[in-house]
């Protein structure tokens, strides 16, 4: 859309309604517009293969698409219709009767702050809500129509259309936000899964789980607005994506509340969505279609982050979200090889080892506990309280420090009797502290990995001075701690456990992909 048009649009008398101001949010496909109470969704004139809007005839039909889909699963009145955009002597307009430019959906703007994905990131949803949230589209699923056409998209080689259609998409991202070795590995175990799994395939099409399904439930895309949820913005463009099996569609929302690191809620979500369907089989597919979704969301993002009409801050935040997608997609298939595995980290102070940590907690689902948020909690401040001391002094002594290592203990026995699995992130500079957590490992009959983490000295000390003036880390590690800290540090032996050296001058999601190939 030229520009003149767009700025037309950021005109509060280009509506019907009165506004105060109105506000332009970009996604791939779409220019939508908001003002104080309603939202104008008018699609971008692009064709990426699985959507063509190229046309004006093309973008009027989806909006009409939308506008019929998506009464399904929001209340009746949200959408509204669709509108025409005029000329007008003033520019465009959805005021008038000039020449038509283009098509838009109009329908009632949605609360900002009690979208998903916001409730999410402020802690502020409750169990009770998603487990409302997943029954809504449980039976959503059980009523929805299935046909001998809709079923047609639940054969195996459809399936693995929309998966190579993914692959060869994302080639073009090779040095962004998808390496080709890591599209590759996916790739690889995509078709083996599909092979060993074609009779629970095909079971699924017989069985009646094809269904004309939403196809983009991710967080974004719900609203919980006076405890009930309003789902939007389902797939209106394709419906090789909109029929689908249910579990592919209820792996989106399960996905998403992974991937902001609430496995608990997706856990919860999924438990309320299974026992209202009583659906057994889907527990089979469910990891392949998480990793379908977060795939895609991995492509839509690289795709945001070559879009030249966003700003570049947004193209880089894009880009990063691309790739936790990738490394989320990634880290399913991991899931599903990991033993009952202990890691710890072991390292100097700013080398990195509580960026790598987090990296491997998100990607593989598993509970991380960092010694300084432990230390302080023992000393019953926050985290977040800098606490400097010499060393061996304050919170730094001896005594609180045998203290701290016993409670990581504790915690690090409470996940793996009920998950299998965690990360003990702490420095563990002593052998003798590092052999009672493969004392625990093997109690219990798990892997013991050592996570050796360094760097160069020129880049730890970098890093913790950037970190003395951040008022945003946990950690009081200081530079003139380090060589004293050097000094005192025991080098891990094979003997040990497994020990991972790690030298953190790449991306935390390489370094993690060097773990897993190390891993029994």
């Amino acid at each position: 859309m030229i520009r003149s048009i767009l700025k037309s649009l950021l005109k509060p008398d280009a509506y019907p309604e009165l506004t105060t101001k109105v506000d332009l949010v970009q996604t791939h496909a779409s220019w939508i517009f908001l003002t104080d109470s309603h939202a104008y969704k008018i699609k971008k004139p692009v064709d990426f293969g699985f959507l063509n809007f190229t046309t004006i005839d093309r973008r009027r039909f989806y909006c009409n698409e939308e506008v019929k889909y998506n009464n399904r699963l929001c209340p009746k009145g949200i959408y509204e219709g669709v509108v025409e955009l005029r000329q007008t002597a003033g520019g465009a307009s959805f005021l008038g009767d000039g020449q038509i430019l283009d098509y838009a959906v109009k329908m009632k703007r949605l609360p900002a702050e009690r979208m998903l994905d916001r409730l999410i990131v402020n802690n502020n949803v409750s169990v009770s809500e998603i487990r409302d949230v997943a029954r809504v589209i449980a039976k959503f699923h059980l009523s929805t129509p299935t046909s001998p056409s809709v079923s047609e998209f639940g054969r195996l080689d459809r399936i693995l259309f929309n998966w190579n259609e993914n692959f060869e998409q994302t080639n073009t991202f090779e040095n962004t936000s998808l390496p080709g070795s890591e599209r590759e590995y996916i790739k690889i175990w995509v078709s083996l899964f599909a092979e060993q799994n074609a009779e629970i395939f095909e079971r699924r099409i017989k069985n009646g789980f094809i269904r004309e399904c939403d196809g983009d439930i991710h967080l974004e895309n719900i609203c919980l607005v006076d405890g009930i949820p309003y789902i939007f913005d389902c797939i209106e463009f394709n419906e090789r994506f909109r029929c689908c099996d249910t579990a592919a569609d209820i792996a989106f929302l399960l996905m998403d509340l992974d991937f902001h690191c609430r496995r608990d809620l997706s856990g919860e979500a999924l438990a309320a969505y299974h026992d209202t369907t009583g659906d057994d089989e889907m527990l089979v597919l469910l990891d392949f279609y998480k990793i379908y979704r977060a795939f895609v969301r991995g492509k839509i993002e690289s795709f945001h982050s070559n879009d030249m009409g966003i700003d570049q801050q947004g193209r880089i935040a894009a880009t990063q979200k691309a790739i936790r997608y990738f490394r989320l997609a990634r880290g399913y298939i991991e899931r599903r090889k990991l033993q009952p595995t202990l890691f710890i980290t072991c390292g100097l102070m700013g080398c990195g080892k509580s960026t790598l940590a987090g990296q491997l907690s998100f990607e593989l689902g598993i509970a991380c506990y960092n010694s300084d948020i432990v230390r302080k909690q023992l000393a019953g401040i926050s985290p977040l309280t800098s606490s400097p001391a010499a060393f061996g002094e304050g919170l730094y002594t001896e005594q609180f420090t045998t203290d701290t290592y016993t409670e990581l203990l504790r915690l690090a026995e409470m996940e793996i009797e009920v998950q299998g699995s965690v990360i003990i992130d702490a420095c563990c500079i002593k052998k003798q502290d590092r052999l009672k957590f493969a004392t625990l490992a093997a109690r219990y009959a798990a892997q013991f990995v050592i996570l050796h983490v360094s760097c160069s000295e020129a880049i730890n000390r970098r890093r913790l001075s950037a970190r003395l003036a951040s008022d945003r880390t946990v950690s009081d590690g200081r530079t003139e701690l380090l060589n004293i800290q050097r000094l005192e540090f025991e080098q891990p032996e094979t003997e040990e456990g497994l020990v991972i050296s790690i030298r953190t001058v790449s991306s935390p999601s390489a370094l993690t992909s060097i773990i897993y190939e190390r891993l029994c």
